[in-house]
């Protein structure tokens, strides 16, 4: 997450504890302070707190888990990363509602894996990450598509 919003949060949690205790004692400004920074911490981590894991079970199927959705290696048919450049595009035009889609406004690459499940009418997943070259090589190693 930009360390500008935690600064944008508290400036707001300012402003608002500002306004709260005008012309009112100390009390009206720390108690809407208190409460108001720990909103404000709360909704900043539960932003971010995001974790996406690869794990693999003992017949040796990689599984990767995002929140409380699970996605099988052997039903991906194809992987590549979106670029800065395709974001637009892919959470735009191009976007399907019936995809999976984990996304931050902070993190401008994505993987998309595009699936291949006859049990699921999913096509793809796209997901946000930081790296999402490892996120792919440790999933699906070797499936990669370059972009050209």
């Amino acid at each position: 997450m930009p360390w500008y919003f935690w600064v944008l949060a508290a400036a707001v949690v300012a402003i608002t504890t500002f306004t709260v205790g005008l012309n009112r004692n100390l009390w009206w400004h720390v108690i809407p302070a208190v409460l108001l920074g720990a909103i404000a911490v709360w909704v900043l981590l539960s932003w971010s707190s995001t974790v996406i894991r690869v794990e693999r079970d003992g017949d040796g199927t990689r599984w990767l888990m995002v929140k409380d959705a699970q996605l099988p290696h052997d039903v991906v048919v194809r992987s590549i990363v979106v670029p800065k450049t395709a974001r637009r595009s892919a959470l735009g035009p191009q976007y399907d509602p019936a995809s999976f889609l984990v996304t931050h406004a902070w993190l401008p690459e994505h993987a998309m894996m595009v699936l291949d499940d006859p049990e699921d009418p999913t096509p793809y997943w796209l997901l946000a990450s930081k790296s999402p070259e490892e996120l792919l090589d440790a999933f699906v190693p070797g499936q990669r598509q370059e972009n050209s």
